[in-house]
C-alpha cells in the first residue's frame, strides 16, 4: 500500500496510526501542503484526489481511497488482526460518534485551507486566527471529555482495553492542540488516554516528527 501523506496533516496522522495498529506494510508518498504553493493543488495530484487533500491510500485490490475515516473503516473490514472498531453495535456507534466529533466538528474548521482563508480573503490577524482555532478545539475537546465521563468508560483507551479509531482521531488532534499551545490540563480523561496511547509503538511510529518528510528545526 501507498499512503499519500504530509507529516503535519492531522488526517494523515490518524490513518498512519491505524495502519500501524493493523501492522500493515506501507510506503509514504510525501505531499507537501505548503511548499510551492501546496503540492496538493497541482494537476498531477488532482488526478489522484480531486478534492486536493491528504491522505489518500493506494491499494492493489481496490484502487485509491480517500477520507481518513473511510480509510480506517476499510482497513478494519478487509484486514484481520487488531480491531479498530468494536463488534457490539452500541459500542461501535460510540466510537464513531467520538471519531466524528473530531473529524467532522473540530478538524474541518481548523485545517490549513480554512486558516489560510481566514488570514487571506477574510483579512483576520494572526491573533484572531489563533482565537478562532483555540475556541473550536476547546469546544470540541470539552464535549469529547464529557462524552467519556458520561459513558463511564473503563480501561486505558476511549473504550475497552485496546486502542481503536477514536483513539487514532483523538491523539492526532491533540498533536495540533499542543502545537498551538492550547492547554488540555482540565481534560483528565483525554490526558490519560493520550498518555497511554503514546506509549505504544504504533502511535510512536506515526508521530509527525518520525515521518520521512518531517521538517524539525
Amino acid at each position: 500500500m501507498k499512503l499519500y501523506s504530509y507529516w503535519r496533516s492531522t488526517a494523515a496522522y490518524r490513518v498512519r496510526i491505524a495502519l500501524n495498529l493493523k501492522k500493515v506494510e506501507y510506503d509514504i508518498v510525501p505531499v507537501h501542503l505548503v511548499k510551492n504553493g501546496g503540492e496538493q493543488l497541482g494537476d498531477k495530484y488532482k488526478e489522484i484526489n480531486p478534492q486536493k487533500l491528504v491522505p489518500v491510500l493506494e491499494t492493489k485490490e481496490h484502487g485509491t481511497l480517500t477520507q481518513s475515516m473511510a480509510i480506517i473503516e476499510y482497513l478494519d473490514e478487509v484486514l484481520s488482526g487488531h480491531n479498530l472498531l468494536p463488534n457490539n453495535a452500541a459500542d461501535k456507534a460510540f466510537v464513531r460518534s467520538l471519531s466524528q466529533l473530531v473529524c467532522c466538528d473540530i478538524h474541518p474548521i481548523n485545517n490549513l485551507r480554512v486558516l489560510k482563508y481566514l488570514t487571506g480573503e477574510m483579512l483576520l490577524s494572526q491573533d484572531q486566527k489563533s482565537t478562532w482555532y483555540a475556541h473550536w478545539v476547546l469546544e470540541g475537546l470539552s464535549a469529547f471529555e464529557q462524552r467519556l465521563k458520561m459513558r463511564k468508560t473503563e480501561g486505558p483507551y476511549c473504550i475497552g482495553t485496546e486502542p481503536g479509531m477514536a483513539d487514532c482521531c483523538l491523539v492526532s488532534q491533540l498533536y495540533n492542540a499542543h502545537r498551538f499551545d492550547i492547554s488540555i490540563a482540565k481534560f483528565s480523561e483525554i490526558r490519560r488516554i493520550e498518555e497511554n496511547c503514546l506509549k505504544l509503538e504504533a502511535f510512536e511510529k506515526a508521530r509527525p516528527e518520525n515521518q520521512i518528510d518531517a521538517e524539525i528545526n
